[in-house]
Protein backbone atom coordinates (compact mmCIF):
# COMPACT_ATOMS: atom_id res chain seq x y z
CA UNK A 1 0.00 0.00 0.00
CA UNK A 2 0.83 3.44 -0.96
CA UNK A 3 0.66 5.08 2.63
CA UNK A 4 1.77 8.71 1.40
CA UNK A 5 -2.05 8.22 -0.60
CA UNK A 6 -3.58 6.31 2.14
CA UNK A 7 -2.71 8.30 5.01
CA UNK A 8 -4.96 11.96 4.48
CA UNK A 9 -8.28 9.71 4.44
CA UNK A 10 -7.22 7.46 7.39
CA UNK A 11 -6.37 9.75 9.16
CA UNK A 12 -9.64 12.10 9.23
CA UNK A 13 -11.95 9.75 8.13
CA UNK A 14 -10.46 6.45 8.95
CA UNK A 15 -12.25 3.13 7.88
CA UNK A 16 -14.84 2.12 10.86
CA UNK A 17 -16.30 6.11 10.76
CA UNK A 18 -16.70 5.12 6.71
CA UNK A 19 -18.70 2.33 7.42
CA UNK A 20 -21.04 3.82 9.54
CA UNK A 21 -21.23 6.79 7.30
CA UNK A 22 -22.31 4.29 4.51
CA UNK A 23 -25.00 2.71 7.03
CA UNK A 24 -26.29 6.11 7.16
CA UNK A 25 -26.91 6.16 3.67
CA UNK A 26 -28.70 3.44 4.12
CA UNK A 27 -31.19 4.99 6.05
CA UNK A 28 -31.63 7.78 4.48
CA UNK A 29 -32.01 5.94 0.79
CA UNK A 30 -34.86 4.03 2.53
CA UNK A 31 -36.69 6.89 4.17
CA UNK A 32 -36.68 8.58 0.80
CA UNK A 33 -37.57 5.47 -1.13
CA UNK A 34 -40.90 5.28 0.64
CA UNK A 35 -41.47 9.09 0.93
CA UNK A 36 -41.16 9.28 -2.90
CA UNK A 37 -43.10 6.20 -4.04
CA UNK A 38 -46.14 7.39 -2.21
CA UNK A 39 -45.23 11.02 -3.94
CA UNK A 40 -45.77 9.28 -6.93
CA UNK A 41 -49.02 7.98 -5.68
CA UNK A 42 -47.35 4.29 -5.11
CA UNK A 43 -48.28 2.94 -1.68
CA UNK A 44 -45.19 1.08 -1.24
CA UNK A 45 -45.95 0.14 2.39
CA UNK A 46 -48.65 -1.71 1.20
CA UNK A 47 -46.66 -3.55 -1.62
CA UNK A 48 -44.51 -4.18 1.02
CA UNK A 49 -46.46 -5.75 3.39
CA UNK A 50 -46.02 -9.37 5.69
CA UNK A 51 -49.55 -10.28 5.98
CA UNK A 52 -49.06 -12.65 3.82
CA UNK A 53 -52.34 -12.04 2.13
CA UNK A 54 -52.82 -11.73 -1.89
CA UNK A 55 -51.90 -8.47 -3.16
CA UNK A 56 -55.22 -6.72 -3.97
CA UNK A 57 -55.57 -3.06 -5.29
CA UNK A 58 -58.30 -1.20 -2.86
CA UNK A 59 -61.26 0.25 -3.54
CA UNK A 60 -61.70 3.62 -1.89
CA UNK A 61 -65.34 5.43 -2.07
CA UNK A 62 -63.37 9.03 -1.75
CA UNK A 63 -63.28 10.47 -5.24
CA UNK A 64 -59.94 11.80 -4.15
CA UNK A 65 -56.52 10.61 -3.83
CA UNK A 66 -56.65 10.52 0.73
CA UNK A 67 -53.66 12.96 1.90
CA UNK A 68 -49.88 11.74 1.69
CA UNK A 69 -49.51 9.37 4.30
CA UNK A 70 -46.30 10.12 6.41
CA UNK A 71 -46.65 7.51 8.86
CA UNK A 72 -44.10 5.33 7.58
CA UNK A 73 -41.46 7.24 5.99
CA UNK A 74 -41.36 9.92 8.82
CA UNK A 75 -40.11 7.70 11.65
CA UNK A 76 -37.55 6.40 9.25
CA UNK A 77 -36.18 10.17 8.78
CA UNK A 78 -36.31 11.14 12.48
CA UNK A 79 -33.98 7.47 13.39
CA UNK A 80 -31.78 9.16 10.31
CA UNK A 81 -31.01 12.12 12.46
CA UNK A 82 -30.41 10.96 15.73
CA UNK A 83 -28.10 7.79 13.95
CA UNK A 84 -26.21 10.72 11.82
CA UNK A 85 -26.45 13.42 14.92
CA UNK A 86 -24.40 10.70 16.98
CA UNK A 87 -21.99 9.22 14.25
CA UNK A 88 -21.30 13.03 13.62
CA UNK A 89 -20.67 13.86 17.01
CA UNK A 90 -18.25 11.05 17.52
CA UNK A 91 -16.47 12.04 14.58
CA UNK A 92 -15.91 15.61 16.08
CA UNK A 93 -14.34 14.33 18.79
CA UNK A 94 -12.12 12.21 17.08
CA UNK A 95 -10.99 14.80 14.81
CA UNK A 96 -10.40 16.94 17.89
CA UNK A 97 -8.48 14.72 19.77
CA UNK A 98 -6.23 13.59 16.91
CA UNK A 99 -5.93 17.14 15.68
CA UNK A 100 -4.62 15.24 12.26
CA UNK A 101 -1.59 13.67 13.76
CA UNK A 102 -1.00 10.59 12.25
CA UNK A 103 0.74 9.40 15.60
CA UNK A 104 -2.58 9.83 17.56
CA UNK A 105 -4.82 8.31 15.56
CA UNK A 106 -4.19 4.62 16.68
CA UNK A 107 -4.23 6.28 20.45
CA UNK A 108 -7.46 7.17 19.82
CA UNK A 109 -9.39 4.55 17.96
CA UNK A 110 -11.59 3.53 20.99
CA UNK A 111 -13.73 6.55 20.22
CA UNK A 112 -15.24 5.11 16.78
CA UNK A 113 -15.02 1.74 18.79
CA UNK A 114 -17.52 3.07 21.12
CA UNK A 115 -19.54 5.41 18.53
CA UNK A 116 -20.17 1.34 16.67
CA UNK A 117 -20.94 0.07 20.23
CA UNK A 118 -23.25 2.32 21.14
CA UNK A 119 -25.00 1.82 17.84
CA UNK A 120 -25.36 -1.82 17.98
CA UNK A 121 -26.64 -1.61 21.78
CA UNK A 122 -29.47 0.67 20.53
CA UNK A 123 -30.05 -1.38 18.05
CA UNK A 124 -30.89 -4.40 19.94
CA UNK A 125 -32.47 -2.45 22.78
CA UNK A 126 -35.37 -4.02 24.33
CA UNK A 127 -37.35 -0.74 25.15
CA UNK A 128 -39.50 1.55 23.06
CA UNK A 129 -37.07 3.90 22.40
CA UNK A 130 -35.15 5.72 18.84
CA UNK A 131 -38.05 4.40 16.85
CA UNK A 132 -38.01 0.56 18.68
CA UNK A 133 -40.59 -0.21 15.75
CA UNK A 134 -38.09 0.41 12.98
CA UNK A 135 -35.31 -1.30 14.94
CA UNK A 136 -37.64 -4.50 15.26
CA UNK A 137 -38.75 -4.66 11.46
CA UNK A 138 -34.95 -4.37 10.34
CA UNK A 139 -33.87 -7.00 13.07
CA UNK A 140 -37.18 -9.31 11.62
CA UNK A 141 -36.37 -8.55 8.36
CA UNK A 142 -32.29 -9.77 8.88
CA UNK A 143 -34.28 -13.00 10.62
CA UNK A 144 -36.39 -13.65 7.79
CA UNK A 145 -33.60 -13.26 5.41
CA UNK A 146 -31.00 -15.78 7.61
CA UNK A 147 -33.91 -18.44 8.30
CA UNK A 148 -36.70 -18.26 6.10
CA UNK A 149 -39.53 -20.29 6.62
CA UNK A 150 -40.07 -22.16 3.16
CA UNK A 151 -43.57 -22.87 3.98
CA UNK A 152 -44.54 -19.51 4.22
CA UNK A 153 -42.63 -18.67 1.00
CA UNK A 154 -40.80 -15.16 0.36
CA UNK A 155 -42.47 -12.09 0.63
CA UNK A 156 -41.73 -9.15 -2.17
CA UNK A 157 -40.12 -7.32 1.48
CA UNK A 158 -37.53 -9.46 1.72
CA UNK A 159 -36.53 -10.10 -1.42
CA UNK A 160 -36.22 -6.12 -1.80
CA UNK A 161 -34.16 -6.44 1.60
CA UNK A 162 -31.93 -8.93 0.27
CA UNK A 163 -30.80 -6.88 -3.17
CA UNK A 164 -30.28 -3.89 -1.10
CA UNK A 165 -28.04 -6.27 1.37
CA UNK A 166 -25.82 -7.71 -1.92
CA UNK A 167 -25.29 -3.53 -2.35
CA UNK A 168 -23.83 -3.95 1.45
CA UNK A 169 -21.14 -6.89 0.56
CA UNK A 170 -18.18 -4.78 0.55
CA UNK A 171 -19.38 -2.99 3.23
CA UNK A 172 -19.50 -6.40 5.39
CA UNK A 173 -15.78 -7.07 4.82
CA UNK A 174 -15.66 -3.51 6.17
CA UNK A 175 -16.95 -4.33 9.45
CA UNK A 176 -14.76 -7.56 9.70
CA UNK A 177 -11.59 -5.15 8.63
CA UNK A 178 -12.68 -2.47 10.95
CA UNK A 179 -12.98 -5.19 13.76
CA UNK A 180 -9.05 -6.26 13.19
CA UNK A 181 -8.00 -2.61 13.38
CA UNK A 182 -8.62 -2.55 16.37
CA UNK A 183 -7.10 -5.80 17.95
CA UNK A 184 -3.85 -5.15 19.48
CA UNK A 185 -0.83 -4.59 16.84
CA UNK A 186 -2.77 -3.40 14.36
CA UNK A 187 -3.48 0.43 12.91
CA UNK A 188 -6.33 2.38 11.68
CA UNK A 189 -3.68 3.95 9.00
CA UNK A 190 -3.28 0.67 6.98
CA UNK A 191 -5.65 -2.69 5.91
CA UNK A 192 -4.87 -5.51 8.50
CA UNK A 193 -2.57 -7.93 7.05
CA UNK A 194 -5.40 -11.32 6.31
CA UNK A 195 -2.92 -14.41 6.52
CA UNK A 196 -4.28 -17.98 7.20
CA UNK A 197 -7.99 -18.59 7.80
CA UNK A 198 -8.35 -14.44 7.91
CA UNK A 199 -7.55 -14.70 4.47
CA UNK A 200 -10.69 -16.10 3.90
CA UNK A 201 -12.83 -14.33 6.20
CA UNK A 202 -13.12 -11.53 3.92
CA UNK A 203 -14.58 -13.27 0.65
CA UNK A 204 -17.07 -15.53 2.82
CA UNK A 205 -18.22 -12.34 4.70
CA UNK A 206 -18.69 -10.59 1.13
CA UNK A 207 -20.34 -13.41 -0.50
CA UNK A 208 -23.01 -13.99 2.44
CA UNK A 209 -25.64 -11.68 1.16
CA UNK A 210 -25.50 -13.66 -2.32
CA UNK A 211 -25.77 -16.29 -0.94
CA UNK A 212 -28.62 -15.46 1.26
CA UNK A 213 -30.63 -14.11 -2.26
CA UNK A 214 -29.67 -17.41 -3.64
CA UNK A 215 -31.25 -19.57 -1.32
CA UNK A 216 -34.72 -17.36 -1.47
CA UNK A 217 -34.60 -18.02 -5.53
CA UNK A 218 -34.33 -21.87 -4.66
CA UNK A 219 -37.50 -21.67 -2.37
CA UNK A 220 -39.44 -19.66 -4.76
CA UNK A 221 -38.06 -22.83 -7.07
CA UNK A 222 -39.67 -25.14 -5.30
CA UNK A 223 -42.58 -23.17 -3.76
CA UNK A 224 -43.70 -23.70 -7.50
CA UNK A 225 -43.39 -27.42 -7.50
CA UNK A 226 -40.14 -26.83 -9.94
CA UNK A 227 -42.50 -25.43 -12.69
CA UNK A 228 -41.58 -22.09 -12.97
CA UNK A 229 -37.85 -21.45 -13.98
CA UNK A 230 -37.49 -17.98 -13.60
CA UNK A 231 -36.31 -18.27 -9.74
CA UNK A 232 -33.56 -20.56 -11.40
CA UNK A 233 -32.16 -18.07 -14.10
CA UNK A 234 -32.22 -15.43 -11.16
CA UNK A 235 -30.53 -17.53 -8.80
CA UNK A 236 -27.63 -17.96 -11.32
CA UNK A 237 -27.40 -14.16 -11.69
CA UNK A 238 -26.22 -14.61 -7.30
CA UNK A 239 -24.61 -17.52 -8.21
CA UNK A 240 -22.49 -15.49 -10.71
CA UNK A 241 -20.83 -13.33 -8.34
CA UNK A 242 -19.20 -16.10 -6.17
CA UNK A 243 -16.42 -16.35 -8.76
CA UNK A 244 -15.76 -13.29 -9.26
CA UNK A 245 -15.23 -12.71 -4.73
CA UNK A 246 -13.49 -16.24 -4.76
CA UNK A 247 -11.10 -15.89 -7.99
CA UNK A 248 -9.95 -11.94 -6.63
CA UNK A 249 -8.30 -13.80 -2.83
CA UNK A 250 -7.21 -16.38 -4.61
CA UNK A 251 -5.15 -13.82 -6.62
CA UNK A 252 -3.91 -12.33 -3.13
CA UNK A 253 -2.62 -15.70 -2.31
CA UNK A 254 -0.84 -15.62 -5.34
CA UNK A 255 0.48 -12.15 -4.98
CA UNK A 256 1.63 -13.11 -1.46
CA UNK A 257 3.65 -15.87 -3.50
CA UNK A 258 4.98 -14.10 -6.15
CA UNK A 259 6.36 -11.26 -3.40
CA UNK A 260 8.08 -14.04 -1.39
CA UNK A 261 10.18 -14.83 -4.57
CA UNK A 262 10.75 -11.64 -4.64
CA UNK A 263 9.08 -11.15 -8.52
CA UNK A 264 8.73 -7.70 -9.00
CA UNK A 265 5.09 -8.57 -10.80
CA UNK A 266 3.98 -8.08 -7.08
CA UNK A 267 4.39 -4.58 -6.94
CA UNK A 268 1.81 -4.58 -9.91
CA UNK A 269 -1.84 -3.66 -8.96
CA UNK A 270 -3.06 -6.34 -11.54
CA UNK A 271 -1.68 -9.33 -11.94
CA UNK A 272 -2.43 -9.59 -16.17
CA UNK A 273 0.22 -12.10 -16.69
CA UNK A 274 -1.19 -14.56 -14.57
CA UNK A 275 -4.17 -17.05 -15.23
CA UNK A 276 -6.58 -16.10 -12.25
CA UNK A 277 -6.46 -12.75 -13.08
CA UNK A 278 -8.03 -13.71 -16.85
CA UNK A 279 -10.60 -16.13 -15.46
CA UNK A 280 -11.91 -13.32 -12.82
CA UNK A 281 -11.84 -10.18 -15.66
CA UNK A 282 -14.14 -13.04 -17.25
CA UNK A 283 -16.16 -14.09 -14.31
CA UNK A 284 -16.54 -10.20 -13.58
CA UNK A 285 -17.79 -9.39 -17.27
CA UNK A 286 -20.52 -12.18 -16.93
CA UNK A 287 -21.54 -11.38 -13.68
CA UNK A 288 -21.99 -7.62 -14.03
CA UNK A 289 -23.56 -8.27 -17.91
CA UNK A 290 -25.77 -10.55 -16.60
CA UNK A 291 -27.02 -8.94 -13.85
CA UNK A 292 -27.19 -5.63 -16.04
CA UNK A 293 -29.93 -7.53 -18.17
CA UNK A 294 -31.76 -9.26 -15.43
CA UNK A 295 -32.52 -5.39 -13.85
CA UNK A 296 -33.76 -4.30 -16.93
CA UNK A 297 -35.68 -6.89 -18.34
CA UNK A 298 -37.11 -8.62 -15.14
CA UNK A 299 -36.61 -6.52 -12.46
CA UNK A 300 -38.09 -3.34 -14.17
CA UNK A 301 -40.10 -5.11 -16.96
CA UNK A 302 -38.57 -3.25 -19.64
CA UNK A 303 -38.26 -4.47 -23.56
CA UNK A 304 -34.86 -3.18 -24.40
CA UNK A 305 -33.61 -6.43 -23.75
CA UNK A 306 -35.78 -8.99 -24.72
CA UNK A 307 -35.58 -11.22 -27.82
CA UNK A 308 -38.76 -10.28 -29.08
CA UNK A 309 -40.05 -5.95 -28.24
CA UNK A 310 -43.80 -6.90 -29.00
CA UNK A 311 -44.53 -2.81 -29.75
CA UNK A 312 -41.50 -0.98 -31.27
CA UNK A 313 -44.07 1.96 -32.39
CA UNK A 314 -42.32 5.37 -30.99
CA UNK A 315 -45.02 7.25 -28.79
CA UNK A 316 -44.84 8.17 -25.52
CA UNK A 317 -47.32 6.60 -23.31
CA UNK A 318 -50.13 7.96 -21.01
CA UNK A 319 -48.45 7.63 -17.43
CA UNK A 320 -50.86 5.20 -15.82
CA UNK A 321 -52.25 6.32 -11.84
CA UNK A 322 -52.27 3.61 -9.77
CA UNK A 323 -55.21 3.48 -7.21
CA UNK A 324 -53.66 4.26 -3.80
CA UNK A 325 -53.63 1.16 -1.42
CA UNK A 326 -55.20 1.19 2.24
CA UNK A 327 -54.94 -1.83 3.86
CA UNK A 328 -56.54 -0.77 6.87
CA UNK A 329 -59.75 1.08 5.54
CA UNK A 330 -63.15 0.24 6.87
CA UNK A 331 -64.87 1.57 3.76
CA UNK A 332 -62.36 -0.93 1.75
CA UNK A 333 -63.67 -3.85 0.05
CA UNK A 334 -60.72 -6.38 -0.46
CA UNK A 335 -63.20 -8.41 -3.24
CA UNK A 336 -63.96 -5.40 -4.98
CA UNK A 337 -63.57 -4.17 -8.73
CA UNK A 338 -61.08 -2.83 -9.49
CA UNK A 339 -60.82 1.96 -8.92
CA UNK A 340 -58.46 4.04 -9.78
CA UNK A 341 -58.59 6.50 -7.28
CA UNK A 342 -57.14 9.98 -8.86
CA UNK A 343 -56.84 13.50 -7.94
CA UNK A 344 -58.87 14.29 -10.72
CA UNK A 345 -62.40 13.62 -10.23
CA UNK A 346 -64.56 10.40 -11.41
CA UNK A 347 -65.71 10.47 -14.94
CA UNK A 348 -62.67 13.84 -15.96
CA UNK A 349 -60.56 12.84 -19.02
CA UNK A 350 -57.76 12.09 -16.84
CA UNK A 351 -59.33 9.17 -15.13
CA UNK A 352 -60.88 7.90 -18.01
CA UNK A 353 -57.55 7.64 -19.78
CA UNK A 354 -55.55 5.84 -17.11
CA UNK A 355 -58.64 3.61 -16.54
CA UNK A 356 -58.15 2.91 -20.09
CA UNK A 357 -54.79 2.50 -20.42
CA UNK A 358 -54.64 -0.25 -16.70
CA UNK A 359 -57.42 -1.72 -18.80
CA UNK A 360 -55.22 -2.23 -21.99
CA UNK A 361 -52.85 -3.77 -19.92
CA UNK A 362 -54.78 -6.05 -18.22
CA UNK A 363 -56.31 -7.30 -21.28
CA UNK A 364 -52.98 -7.61 -22.60
CA UNK A 365 -53.33 -5.58 -25.48
CA UNK A 366 -50.53 -3.22 -27.23
CA UNK A 367 -50.22 -0.05 -27.33
CA UNK A 368 -47.67 2.19 -28.85
CA UNK A 369 -44.62 3.37 -26.52
CA UNK A 370 -41.20 4.03 -26.75
CA UNK A 371 -38.79 1.75 -28.10
CA UNK A 372 -37.03 -0.23 -25.10
CA UNK A 373 -39.75 0.71 -22.44
CA UNK A 374 -42.74 -0.97 -21.47
CA UNK A 375 -46.36 0.48 -22.12
CA UNK A 376 -47.15 1.29 -18.34
CA UNK A 377 -44.89 3.84 -16.88
CA UNK A 378 -45.92 5.44 -13.36
CA UNK A 379 -42.87 7.70 -14.05
CA UNK A 380 -41.67 10.89 -15.90
CA UNK A 381 -40.26 9.32 -19.37
CA UNK A 382 -36.93 10.26 -19.18
CA UNK A 383 -36.01 8.74 -15.73
CA UNK A 384 -36.21 5.01 -17.44
CA UNK A 385 -32.99 5.88 -19.86
CA UNK A 386 -31.16 7.43 -17.24
CA UNK A 387 -31.58 4.83 -14.63
CA UNK A 388 -30.38 2.08 -17.54
CA UNK A 389 -27.19 4.23 -18.32
CA UNK A 390 -26.56 4.16 -14.33
CA UNK A 391 -27.30 1.09 -13.70
CA UNK A 392 -24.83 0.26 -16.61
CA UNK A 393 -22.40 2.13 -15.38
CA UNK A 394 -22.16 1.22 -11.95
CA UNK A 395 -22.70 -2.63 -12.16
CA UNK A 396 -19.39 -2.89 -14.05
CA UNK A 397 -18.19 -1.40 -11.26
CA UNK A 398 -19.17 -2.97 -8.68
CA UNK A 399 -18.21 -6.43 -10.12
CA UNK A 400 -14.72 -4.60 -9.80
CA UNK A 401 -15.86 -3.32 -5.98
CA UNK A 402 -16.61 -6.99 -5.06
CA UNK A 403 -12.55 -7.88 -5.47
CA UNK A 404 -10.85 -7.68 -2.76
CA UNK A 405 -7.36 -8.00 -4.44
CA UNK A 406 -7.69 -4.64 -5.16
CA UNK A 407 -8.79 -3.47 -1.59
CA UNK A 408 -4.85 -3.32 -0.50
CA UNK A 409 -3.85 -0.77 -3.04
CA UNK A 410 -6.59 1.82 -3.17
CA UNK A 411 -8.70 1.15 0.13
CA UNK A 412 -7.02 4.59 1.74
CA UNK A 413 -7.04 6.38 -1.83
CA UNK A 414 -10.58 6.63 -1.37
CA UNK A 415 -11.26 5.08 -4.63
CA UNK A 416 -13.00 2.10 -3.04
CA UNK A 417 -15.18 4.36 -0.79
CA UNK A 418 -16.58 6.13 -3.97
CA UNK A 419 -17.25 3.14 -5.63
CA UNK A 420 -19.25 2.36 -2.34
CA UNK A 421 -21.26 5.31 -2.07
CA UNK A 422 -22.17 5.03 -6.07
CA UNK A 423 -23.63 1.61 -5.64
CA UNK A 424 -26.10 2.09 -2.25
CA UNK A 425 -26.78 5.12 -4.82
CA UNK A 426 -27.42 2.76 -7.48
CA UNK A 427 -29.45 0.22 -5.76
CA UNK A 428 -31.75 3.71 -4.13
CA UNK A 429 -32.44 4.09 -8.16
CA UNK A 430 -33.26 0.07 -8.42
CA UNK A 431 -35.62 0.17 -5.57
CA UNK A 432 -38.28 2.81 -7.47
CA UNK A 433 -38.37 0.93 -10.63
CA UNK A 434 -38.36 -2.53 -8.75
CA UNK A 435 -41.17 -1.65 -6.55
CA UNK A 436 -43.18 0.19 -9.09
CA UNK A 437 -42.82 -2.72 -11.74
CA UNK A 438 -44.80 -5.36 -9.09
CA UNK A 439 -47.06 -2.55 -8.52
CA UNK A 440 -47.42 -2.65 -12.11
CA UNK A 441 -47.40 -6.73 -12.33
CA UNK A 442 -49.73 -7.14 -9.08
CA UNK A 443 -52.55 -4.76 -10.45
CA UNK A 444 -52.80 -6.58 -13.65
Amino acid sequence: MNSQDALPLAVTFPLPFRVLFLVGLGILGWATNLHGLQRQRIDAPNVLELSGSPYIPLRTSAPHSPTLNSTFYSPIYRLFVKYSAWCFFTWVMYRLATRSNVYLVDVFSYIPAICALVVLTVLICPYDVLQKRERDAFLSAIRRCILPDADKGIYFADVVFADVLTSYAKVLGDVWLSICMLFPGESMLLVPSQEGWKHWMLPCLMSLPYFIRLRQCLIEYLASNKTNKRPLWNALKYASSFPVIFLSAAQRIVAADIAAQGDELAEEAWHGQHPLFRLWLLAAAVNSLYSFWWDVTNDWGLDLLKMQVTNPRSRAPRPLVLPTLHSKSSSISRGGPLSPTLDDAPGSPESTQSFQSLQEFQNGSSRPYPYGLRSVLLYSLPVYPLMIFFDLVLRLTWSVKLSSHLHSESEGSGVIFLVEVAEIVRRWMWVFLRVEWEVVKKTA
